[in-house]
């Protein structure tokens, strides 16, 4: 089932999973920054956003290093980058977590960029998606790796109307950088 139209405007909630992060030695998982692979993947996401005509008018990112690392180098692929909001409850963020700072956007805000983390991110999109095209719900469910991005379009009021079931997943990319 296709979620219906509502009233509302067009609204994209667009997930983020940070990229490739490293595992040094005696660091504690919050303060893990990216590896080397992250570190190209993460502004071939931000252009990728910009080739899927995806930019936000604001985005909410986890503040864990590697979060906030893929963050920098994303948004850093644009002229001008949106505001961003760090925000210490998205780090190990399940459903219900993510959904209440989704919900807690301003109505103004048509297009939402979410940063986080694993497993959350895929639930979510998972649990948001009433249908997706083409084979996107199974590629999500199968694997959404770092730096993959998943797009959910939604007519609704405000983003407190986003629920379960309510949007449709229009694109999943897997953006991946150049080795040099």
């Amino acid at each position: 089932m296709i979620p219906r139209a509502g009233s509302g405007p067009l609204r994209r909630l667009v997930v983020l999973r940070h990229a490739k992060s490293a595992w040094p030695e005696d660091v504690a998982d919050h303060e893990r920054p990216l590896a080397p692979r992250g570190l190209r993947d993460a502004p071939a996401a931000g252009r990728a956003l910009v080739e899927a005509d995806c930019l936000p008018d604001l985005a909410l990112c986890s503040t864990a290093v590697r979060a906030r690392q893929t963050w920098e180098l994303a948004s850093a692929q644009w002229s001008i980058p949106p505001p961003v909001r760090f925000e210490a409850r998205l780090y190990a963020a399940d459903v219900p977590d993510l959904l209440e700072a989704v919900h807690e956007v301003p109505a103004g805000v048509r297009t939402l960029l979410l940063i986080g983390h694993n497993p959350g991110l895929t639930d979510l999109v998972l649990a948001l998606a009433g249908q997706g095209l083409d084979d996107t719900l199974e590629r999500v469910g199968t694997k959404f790796p770092t730096a993959a991005i998943a797009v959910l379009a939604s007519h609704g009021g405000t983003w407190e109307a986003l629920a379960p079931g309510t949007a449709l997943l229009t694109e999943v990319i897997v953006p991946r950088g150049r080795k040099r």
